[in-house]
């Protein structure tokens, strides 16, 4: 039992401790990033399993992973205000052309993170080419210029 109340906690911790880093945690992994990822993987895991590392203990730590998964799938489906609070949803970066302040401070983010998502996908070399960017649900930025947008 020990086993299940540790993934849970581990879980819900991660979970918030993801959140409030934000999308772009996810998205932009440099070479620090995966190696901080991968001593949090193994932290993780002895966390979890405390001082037995049977493979009994790892399958139940393993499938009380899968149903607070399935739990928090259902509950996001049934009730949208746990889907916001849960997951994220995509946010506007540019409109009309024009850089929403008060988004970018809060996604850490600047004007060039988005010309360099419009170069890669467009071409886009100026911010008034941009109808529209989002950054979207996976921390990835699309960019819709306003020829596409208009057509």
């Amino acid at each position: 039992m020990d086993a299940v109340v540790r993934a849970c906690a581990v879980y819900l911790g991660l979970l918030l401790l993801f959140r409030l880093t934000g999308k772009r945690t996810l998205s932009q992994v440099t070479t620090f990033d995966f190696v901080i990822l991968l001593i949090l993987g193994e932290a993780t895991a002895q966390a979890m399993l405390g001082e037995d590392f049977s493979v009994v203990q790892a399958m139940v730590v393993i499938t009380t992973l899968l149903v607070i998964s399935r739990v928090f799938d259902y509950l996001s489906w049934k009730f949208e205000w746990f889907e916001r609070m849960t997951e994220s949803v995509p946010v506007v970066l540019v409109d009309n052309g024009k850089p929403v302040a008060k988004t970018l401070r809060r996604y850490r983010l600047a004007e060039h993170d988005i010309l360099t998502a419009g170069r890669e996908n467009h071409g886009i070399e100026r911010m008034d080419q941009i109808k529209w960017a989002v950054m979207e649900v996976s921390g990835g930025i699309s960019v819709i210029p306003y020829a596409v947008a208009d057509s």
